[in-house]
């Protein structure tokens, strides 16, 4: 490998530094702050480019040995959701331009991230002579799909993707259905598009004895308690699970408590976060709202006392592209269910490390709980498959391994060139 080779991710509204669980800040965030540690570990250098949200931000944080941080001034310095972010590329872009001349720095290749700084990494391609790697983690085509009239999304978003697809030296999937996405819905050369799963920080997210995880996040250990922790986004569905505990709780005496773990505040507030007044008003619809135990949003170093706190984790969204929670789940030794979408059908297997059921149908939700929670040996037996699944196939070593293959792939080009053009 070239020592050290440099390398250039672009993230406009994803930064590591932000906090997660928010409504911008999510598996994008992780896989940046992880694959970027990850990559300097293996000796590259790695700059991480994201928007300034605040004035009090310094433009430049020394953020893990090798990582560092850049906050680009593009547009005002505050936070902004993220589909206003679009007319600020041009900046962005001229932004990053000046800090490589301030610094003196130059990059070996760009890696993007989603469709914007798809956008950046692909005119930057052109400008500075040097390939480029795209992760969209998102497709605005199945986006649109899944969510009609509710997708804020630019109008010219998907326009700018094809662009994109067609602009960069290759494409990371992160499973089959990206894969299929690229190729059928924006043309993508099949050669360019490389599976490469993202993962899960092992050593953060690992099994926590039950009793001690029940004392953590407040819950009796008698309890059969059944765990969601993510975002409390419509899409993400909750409502289909709080339903299908409802179902459930008509059908069997079982001692059922649903741990919900997420919002944009540190306490539960359903005026900062909309979504968890819906779900407690459907509870008490259902009469099942004593089931409930709202924490508010929490960090990643303590989640997983919350995931292993549950006998069982659910995550039901109708629509997703990948996916990490069933991931963080699965690493803290515990089945999960979850919606048979985008990359949930990949990470998790069916019947072995957890189940798979339809979105948006709480009948066939609260029959795989009920299986699930009258059956301890089985709830462990793919608790056990569900943590050595990821140890074997979705560890941030792992990923950064791949992605500095296909790296090298590219950086070892223009040498294959030079020699194929001196025995010319």
């Amino acid at each position: 490998m070239r020592s050290p080779a440099r390398i250039a991710f672009l993230s406009e509204h994803a930064s590591p530094v932000a906090l997660l669980g928010s409504t911008d800040a999510g598996g994008q965030n992780v896989y940046v702050d992880e694959l970027s540690r990850n990559l300097a570990s293996l000796g590259y250098a790695v700059d991480v480019f994201t928007r300034r949200e605040s004035v009090d931000v310094p433009e430049i944080i020394e953020w893990a040995p090798g990582v560092r941080v850049i906050n680009l001034s593009a547009g005002p310095p505050r936070v902004l959701p993220k589909d206003d972010l679009w007319p600020l590329m041009p900046a962005f872009r001229d932004a990053l331009l000046d800090f490589m001349a301030r610094d003196g720095v130059r990059y070996d290749l760009i890696h993007g991230n989603f469709w914007m700084s798809g956008w950046v990494a692909a005119d930057l391609r052109q400008r500075l002579g040097v390939p480029a790697v795209q992760i969209f983690h998102a497709m605005g085509m199945t986006k649109r799909r899944h969510q009609g009239a509710a997708d804020t999304s630019p109008d010219d978003r998907i326009e700018a993707e094809r662009a994109v697809v067609q602009g960069v030296d290759r494409l990371i999937a992160q499973c089959p259905a990206e894969q299929t996405e690229l190729i059928d819905d924006y043309g993508a050369d099949p050669d360019k598009v490389v599976i490469v799963p993202s993962a899960v920080n092992v050593e953060r997210f690992k099994p926590v004895p039950l009793a001690e995880a029940r004392r953590y996040v407040g819950l009796n250990e008698q309890d059969l308690v059944i765990a969601y922790v993510g975002r409390m986004l419509p899409r993400k569905d909750v409502r289909n699970l709080v339903r299908a505990v409802g179902l459930l709780v008509q059908r069997v005496d079982l001692p059922i408590k649903l741990l919900l773990v997420g919002g944009e505040t540190a306490e539960p507030d359903p005026a900062a976060t909309p979504e968890i007044g819906v779900l407690q008003t459907i509870a008490a619809e259902l009469g099942i709202a004593d089931r409930l135990h709202f924490t508010g949003q929490r960090q990643p170093d303590t989640l997983r006392y919350y995931y292993s706190a549950g006998d069982v984790v659910v995550t039901t969204p109708w629509y997703e592209p990948y996916g990490l929670t069933p991931l963080e789940g699965m690493a803290c030794g515990r089945p999960v269910i979850g919606s048979a979408v985008g990359g949930i059908t990949f990470t998790i297997a069916d019947g072995e490390t957890g189940l798979l059921v339809p979105p948006r149908d709480p009948e066939a939700l609260a029959e795989r709980l009920r299986q699930l929670l009258v059956n301890p040996e089985l709830r462990d037996r793919m608790g056990r498959a569900a943590r050595r699944r990821v140890e074997q196939e979705f560890t941030w070593p792992t990923v950064a391994e791949r992605t500095a293959a296909l790296y090298e792939t590219l950086l070892m080009q223009p040498q294959a060139d030079a020699l194929a053009a001196e025995t010319l």
